[in-house]
């Protein structure tokens, strides 16, 4: 079996299954409710319209739910996060995670590069010889993500907001709480390697394809 179909059989499980978040099980109806004070940075629907602030109109449920458990623990740190993340209890961030994970992307096109293709393929087919994994071997072909590993959808996110955060990840920049101190989740060890791999252009470009995925 291809790595295409692993990754497709993976997603269509969960797709099917409860949205769970530790031992909380989480609503989107309740979670339409507690949203409505996101939209004003991440849009109607979790479509944001400001490429420094995430779409989240898609993203599986897990992958919110951790991000805002990070925020709250202070693991990751961020000036407007933060604080939102500390009042929500393990039900809300389960129901905004329910929330988001069924809504739809709008889409954007691809953001112009110079280097057309090369993007593209750097996602499909990463680099060998540099220890460089195609990026669809965690994420999809298509962007969807694994929600079974923890992986997020990356299709049509934002180039400026993919471009820093890889950028963050190179400077294990990311996960680092308010004193400094380097913090680690399952992935972020591979993803810093990854990253600290890629040269500007290559972040560049591969952001730019993402952005345009559908």
């Amino acid at each position: 079996m291809s790595i295409r179909t692993h990754l497709a059989a993976a997603v269509l499980a969960v797709a099917v299954a409860p949205v769970v978040f530790g031992a909380e099980t989480g609503s989107a109806q309740a979670g339409a409710e507690k949203v409505m004070v996101c939209m004003a940075c991440h849009g109607m629907n979790g479509n944001s319209t400001n490429p420094e602030w995430p779409t989240l109109a898609g993203q599986n449920a897990a992958y919110i739910s951790k991000q805002l458990e990070l925020f709250k623990e202070g693991k990751r740190t961020n000036a407007l996060m933060s604080p939102m993340a500390l009042a929500l209890s393990t039900q809300d961030m389960a129901d905004i995670g329910a929330y988001y994970a069924q809504q739809t992307p709008t889409g954007q096109e691809a953001a112009p590069s110079p280097h057309p293709g090369a993007g593209q393929a750097l996602y499909r087919g990463g680099d060998t010889q540099r220890g460089i994994p195609a990026c669809m071997a965690c994420h999809g072909p298509t962007g969807h993500g694994n929600p079974a590993a923890g992986y997020p959808a990356l299709r049509t996110q934002h180039a400026v907001y993919t471009t820093k955060q890889l950028n963050d990840y190179a400077g294990q920049n990311r996960y680092r709480d308010a004193a400094g101190k380097i913090e680690t989740t399952p992935t972020s060890s591979m993803m810093v390697t990854i990253a600290q791999r890629l040269t500007p252009e290559e972040v560049s470009n591969v952001a730019t394809y993402i952005q345009g995925m559908r």
